[in-house]
């Protein structure tokens, strides 16, 4: 069958419980869940940067945000940098990009760019080496709404659209695959910015009759005990996730019908949760807050849903896996071994269990609420802080206090904070330890931890 296609179906700020396969009860996401039946679920599936810029740089080169400068939202992608799409370009795919970008604009935080792309086309050499099919807006939340709104393509003309996004950004996919000349396997990705919220009205815009056909929902735990602002939100919420999965059905059904179907695999995942405004409402918050900029499980688990060839069989993954991993896996899959030159290991060995010696271990870097790091084992969830920096203006610190531990096994919602707990000391320094560890393998200089 040769190299497959690939498709990174990409979902911005959706928590991994909005899904079927993942516990929702409400009939939200019925043909993800079909494609779990028959792809591989990765239970513990987490962010290594929950904020949306960041972990965006990552997906594309495969490095931590602090080494390549990209520690946080209006920070350009270097232009210098071998990207995901330059690997997949030699590895003689055709590439396409759908939707959010997110990596063209530069300049401060919360304030206009002074290399600014947010409502205007971004130009080819800020496309991260995508040089084919186009059909984006670097700030897409800025260029739409809910309904409505505009992209740009390859050649930089302006389109808009109309209705609702999801379907519109949908469209666009479709556009490109019933182009496509099956000349060269595709490595297409569709980046949705549902269902994040819109920013400029300050809520979530699930489709028209969202709030009435997800009014029955259950919050999950966290938020039901933290209460934030999720009982308002949470049916536009799954209203956006609901889009997403009929969209996601439109693409199956494009693939079948072109005859590729068999030989595609699809990636579905989101760059981070959403912790509806319940967290970070502590003494350490150092710069800006909302949904998401938290190493809170809220924040960090995400849905991870691969199906296609090398990932059948309906399995379910539990160990503990990173979704920096992302880019390595998806050239994996196309026959490319980048070696050291991208972090995370080959998601196939794990769903496998081919891999040698490996750490059941996540590791986060955290920005613009404050300069923060995080691991996450089995048992726990410690994180760290700098004090006195803030984190929309400084990447990384060379010292560190406990932000937060939590007995994951004893408080899944993350609601008792053990960070100053004594009988919780021994258990903190041996995290520090392992993040400090971790840290240096992420290229930063090793901290000091005040454990």
């Amino acid at each position: 069958m040769g190299k497959p296609n690939i498709i990174f179906y990409f979902t911005d700020q959706q928590r991994w419980d909005t899904i079927g396969t993942y516990g929702q009860k409400l009939d939200v996401t019925p043909v993800l869940d079909a494609l779990a039946g028959e792809g591989t679920v990765f239970e513990e599936a987490y962010s290594p940067q929950p904020v949306c810029g960041p972990c965006r740089a990552l997906f594309q080169t495969g490095r931590y945000p602090s080494e390549i400068n990209c520690y946080r939202n209006n920070l350009a992608l270097p232009q210098d940098i071998k990207t995901l799409a330059d690997y997949f370009y030699e590895a003689g795919y055709e590439c396409a990009y759908v939707g959010k970008w997110h990596l063209a604009s530069d300049g401060e935080l919360e304030k206009p760019p002074t290399v600014d792309y947010q409502h205007s086309a971004v130009p080819p050499e800020r496309r991260g080496g995508y040089r084919g099919f186009w059909r984006v807006a670097d700030t897409l939340e800025f260029t739409s709404h809910g309904y409505d709104g505009y992209v740009f393509d390859e050649n930089m003309n302006r389109c808009e659209f109309k209705g609702y996004r999801a379907d519109c950004i949908t469209d666009y996919a479709l556009e490109f695959l019933e182009g496509y000349t099956m000349e060269k396997p595709f490595f297409l990705t569709i980046s949705y910015i549902e269902p994040h919220h819109q920013n400029d009205h300050n809520c979530y815009e699930g489709p028209v009759g969202s709030k009435e056909r997800f009014r029955d929902f259950e919050l999950p735990g966290d938020l039901e005990a933290l209460g934030g602002n999720a009982r308002e939100m949470y049916p536009d919420y799954l209203g956006c996730c609901n889009s997403l999965d009929s969209n996601l059905g439109r693409v199956i059904e494009t693939l079948k019908k072109r005859g590729v179907w068999e030989n595609t695999v699809i990636v579905y995942a989101s760059d981070h949760g959403s912790h509806f405004m319940t967290r970070n409402q502590d003494a350490h918050l150092n710069g800006y807050d909302d949904y998401k900029r938290s190493c809170h499980s809220g924040c960090l688990h995400v849905p991870l849903i691969i199906a296609g060839p090398g990932f059948q069989g309906g399995r379910r993954v539990k160990e503990l896996v990173s979704t920096a991993s992302l880019p390595r896996t998806m050239l994996a899959m196309a026959g490319v071994d980048v070696g050291e030159q991208m972090v995370g290991e080959d998601l196939r060995q794990v769903a496998d269990h081919t891999y040698k010696d490996r750490d059941n271990r996540i590791f986060v870097q955290i920005s613009e609420s404050r300069v923060g790091r995080a691991v996450r084992t089995e048992d726990y969830l410690y994180a760290v802080y700098a004090p006195g920096l803030n984190g929309g203006a400084v990447g990384g610190s060379d010292y560190y206090e406990s932000d937060f531990l939590y007995d994951i096994k004893h408080d899944p919602y993350e609601l008792h904070n053990l960070a100053e707990d004594p009988r919780y000391q021994e258990i903190r320094e041996q995290l520090a330890g392992i993040l400090a560890k971790e840290m240096v393998k992420a290229g930063e200089k090793r901290p000091v931890i005040k454990a």
